[in-house]
């Protein structure tokens, strides 16, 4: 695959993601969030690269005040239409992640599904997420991250994957280079039902994939400590062997 473009991320989304398997898991991801952080149900919830606000609003609907943030316009606009039609406790913004300005407002912030955590042009603004989670985090607030893995990178790339869900059918291709923690990823997605064209990977998306040990560094230098990892929401440990990490961390 040749490298797309840097700001791949600002124009690669539509309400056509919906159709995607993964996104068929997102009741089962909350309660797994829920349970794992020890919620009760009081807890103000920012949501990072929200995307069509699938986890915000399912949490709303358990009655916690959420707020999401996205680039997307079609995708707030479909999150917004979505709070108003079902009366939740949920506000979207459409902003660039690094404009959003929150000072300890949060007991949870979250990046699922990436959560744009390694999408952004270089090393300096991908490391600017984080200080976002750090600062809009009360002490004691907890941060939850679901990236793909560096360390499984190392061991398993380049690779091809498929993943079947109820409406249709993901083909991913994965590129890693070694020296630069940078993955070009390409997905192709077939609703059922379509006529089936012949599969496209001329171009990657380049996303910047952290080790395990390098997420306890970045976290610890921004006041927040690793808690729990895992590489499932069945709560499997994270290891080299899970293509997923997924991190709880807790701000000092």
């Amino acid at each position: 695959m040749k490298k797309g473009k840097a700001n791949w991320y600002k124009t690669s989304w539509s309400l056509d993601i919906k159709q995607q398997s993964w996104t068929e898991n997102t009741e089962k991801e909350v309660s797994f969030l829920i349970r794992e952080l020890g919620l009760c149900g009081n807890e103000k919830i920012l949501d990072l690269a929200c995307g069509y606000g699938r986890h915000a609003l399912e949490f709303a609907r358990r009655g916690y005040h959420v707020v999401g943030v996205d680039i997307t316009k079609a995708f707030i606009d479909d999150a917004e239409a979505a709070a108003r039609r079902e009366n939740l406790p949920a506000q979207f913004i459409l902003s660039d992640i690094r404009d959003v300005s929150f000072t300890a407002e949060f007991d949870v912030v979250i990046n699922m599904a990436d959560g744009a955590i390694g999408y952004l042009e270089s090393e300096s603004e991908n490391l600017k997420i984080f200080d976002i989670v750090s600062r809009a985090l009360k002490p004691g607030g907890q941060h939850f991250m679901d990236i793909m893995s560096a360390d499984y990178a190392d061991t398993h790339y380049p690779c091809k994957l498929w993943d079947s869900g109820k409406n249709g059918l993901t083909l991913s291709a994965f590129e890693w280079d070694k020296s630069t923690n940078i993955l070009l990823y390409g997905q192709n997605d077939f609703c059922f039902g379509d006529v089936l064209k012949a599969p496209d990977f001329a171009y990657g998306n380049p996303t910047r994939l952290y080790h395990s040990a390098e997420i306890d560094r970045i976290m610890k230098a921004r006041g927040m400590a690793t808690m729990k990892k895992f590489c499932d929401y069945d709560g499997t440990a994270a290891s080299e062997n899970g293509l997923q990490l997924m991190v709880m961390s807790k701000k000092i």
